[in-house]
């Protein structure tokens, strides 16, 4: 059975040919230095150190775990030394700004690692990409103090970052969160409480962890609006900035979970733990979705890894594997065929392609718009802004929804032995199923697109995106196409619409109604990508270019997506339509078994 390999043509093909990332670099400071040499030269390296280095461990530390023995976290073989030459070699600094010690280059290149990496590894991965959203955190939040004690060392990856979110009876509502921090005559905070689910919380890998804490002040109001985010090392630092004696902050036991067993999941608890604060007070919450947001970008990376490492092992056996005969024979002269000549294997196939290369498409868009959002012309930034707040959760809710599905078709290809450990795939199954739960509930996601994204803002929100998706389609009316992602687009304006109606006579329709939406949105904003994607393949295939082949496929893909996936589209439009009485009319004491 092969291991993950990145899919390095189609990477270069999205990013070039799809979404234009060599003109899109050339129209900003940092940008300037990803020439197309700088950055095929980066996606090569971190291809090869994907392969060679952190496919090669994933299998193990999902049987191995982690362990906790005297309070410390004892991670998986090979996975220190693993991170301290991604470290050395500076992957950790590649995105971050140069006055930290960064290598000053566009934030979408570093998604692109990340997309290989986490493919890889993602448990392993989580250790490194918690860091990347405590950085930008701080850097966006902190005080130009923590900055400069804090941010070089965690730029370089010599140490580490969590966010500490939740606890045992809180869940998603965060306002329910009982950290407290009451303040210390020398300008700091003194925290207490547990944390539940930190990922990353505690480990060997780094000098010192960096905790972002959620907490309360003695005078905060009730709710969401009295959280504030504190900044809590594993070590404090003396007079000149090095770890010196260990904080108030431990390790009290380590989930054991269904997935991700080689990343350390933690219980921390606080127990008058030294911390400063980030930020104005009861802002917390504010300055804490820098972080979610720019995880949830990442979630839905790591979930699109899954479906492409798991389509890598389905297509590599249904090759090989000789079973039934078909009904077209490739070979008469055996007993049977290879599996994927069958029409049923190529279904699930098609549909793990199709799902795999749309997702990265809608990921790259992503990363563009992270790129432009911190742009020097102010149109361009809010432009940009926009289309993070809508697309942000459509990504991490489609993309993960759709991983589930298409790891599942791993295992369903495979069979039996999809079904145990030794042939890998269903690993990415249990690995992947997390994707759809953290970083909010992908019915959080649903409730955050429609009704604090779209409804709040009367369907402005969506206007941009319609815009830019409309220009493109009057420019390939040629295409056959075209005309599903027009109907689409005018019908996702009639929904929001029909929706904003009978959300103010009726609560409940909102919520009844989002998760379905989130997914007819999904589904749409990947049908426009793959359009862009069928109109630069057509040209490659008219030039006779030596992508052709490459291209051919792409139109069939394409083609499938059009034809077999782009159709559920309209079951969560009728779905989304029938209304909230069908969910809750039933009394809730009429629930039993």
């Amino acid at each position: 059975m092969i291991t993950y390999q990145a899919p390095l043509k189609d990477i270069s093909f999205v990013l070039n040919q799809v979404l234009g990332f060599p003109a899109h670099y050339q129209q900003f400071q940092e940008g300037e230095q990803a020439s197309p040499d700088i950055v095929a030269a980066i996606l090569e390296g971190a291809s090869k150190f994907s392969a060679d280095i952190l496919a090669p461990l994933n299998a193990a530390a999902d049987i191995d775990g982690c362990r906790l023995v005297e309070g410390q976290v004892q991670v998986p073989a090979g996975f220190k030394e693993a991170y301290q030459q991604f470290v050395d070699d500076g992957w950790m600094s590649l995105g971050h700004p140069e006055s930290y010690g960064g290598q000053g280059l566009p934030k979408s290149l570093n998604m692109a690692v990340h997309e290989m990496v986490v493919s890889a590894n993602h448990a392993w991965t989580m250790y490194v990409n918690l860091t990347w959203g405590a950085v930008t955190t701080l850097m966006h939040h902190g005080s130009e103090t923590l900055k400069q004690q804090y941010l070089p060392k965690m730029v370089e990856g010599r140490w580490s970052g969590t966010m500490c979110l939740t606890e045992a009876h809180c869940g998603s509502d965060l306002g329910l969160l009982r950290t407290k921090a009451e303040p210390r005559d020398d300008g700091s905070y003194s925290l207490t409480g547990s944390k539940i689910f930190i990922s990353s919380g505690e480990h060997g890998m780094t000098d010192n962890i960096i905790h972002l804490v959620l907490a309360r002040l003695p005078d905060a109001p009730a709710g969401s609006k009295g959280i504030s985010l504190f900044l809590v090392p594993k070590f404090n630092l003396n007079a000149q900035g090095n770890p010196a004696e260990i904080n108030k902050v431990s390790c009290g036991s380590l989930e054991e979970k269904m997935g991700i067993h080689g990343n350390a999941t933690c219980v921390m608890n606080f127990d008058g733990a030294q911390g400063f604060l980030i930020g104005e007070a009861n802002k917390g919450l504010s300055c804490m979705f820098t972080f979610i947001n720019e995880s949830r970008l990442e979630v839905a990376q790591q979930a699109n890894g899954h479906i492409e490492a798991a389509y890598q092992q389905s297509l590599d056996y249904a090759r090989e594997r000789l079973q039934m005969r078909a009904a077209v024979r490739k070979d008469p002269a055996k007993a049977a065929d290879p599996i994927i000549q069958h029409a049923d294997v190529r279904r699930m196939l098609l549909t793990q392609k199709a799902l795999a290369e749309g997702n990265r498409m809608l990921s790259y868009y992503c990363a563009k718009q992270v790129d432009l959002e911190h742009s020097e012309n102010p149109g361009v930034r809010k432009q940009a802004q926009t289309l993070l707040a809508l697309l942000t959760p459509i990504a991490k809710g489609f993309v993960t929804e759709t991983s589930l599905e298409s790891t599942s078709h791993a295992i369903q290809i495979l069979g039996g032995h999809g079904y145990v450990k030794e042939w890998g795939v269903e690993q990415h199954y249990r690995d992947t199923r997390i994707t759809a739960i953290y970083e909010g509930t992908n019915g959080i996601q649903g409730l955050d697109l429609l009704g604090r994204k779209v409804l709040a803002s009367q369907g402005a929100i969506l206007e941009p995106l319609i815009e830019e998706i409309l220009g493109f389609c009057s420019t390939a009316d040629s295409n056959p196409n075209t005309e599903a992602v027009t109907g689409l687009v005018e019908q996702w304006r009639s929904l929001t619409q029909e929706l904003g109606r009978k959300a103010s006579g009726k609560a409940d329709e909102v919520n009844s109604a989002a998760w379905d939406y989130m997914m007819f949105s999904g589904y749409l904003v990947v049908a426009y990508l793959w359009l862009k994607s069928d109109v630069v393949a057509k040209k490659e295939i008219e030039d006779e270019s030596n992508l052709s082949e490459f291209s051919h496929a792409k139109l069939h893909t394409s083609k499938f997506y059009f034809e077999r996936l782009l159709p559920r589209a309209q079951a969560h439009a009728s779905a989304l339509q029938t209304g909230a009485d069908n969910l809750m009319s039933l009394p809730k004491d009429s629930f039993w078994f």
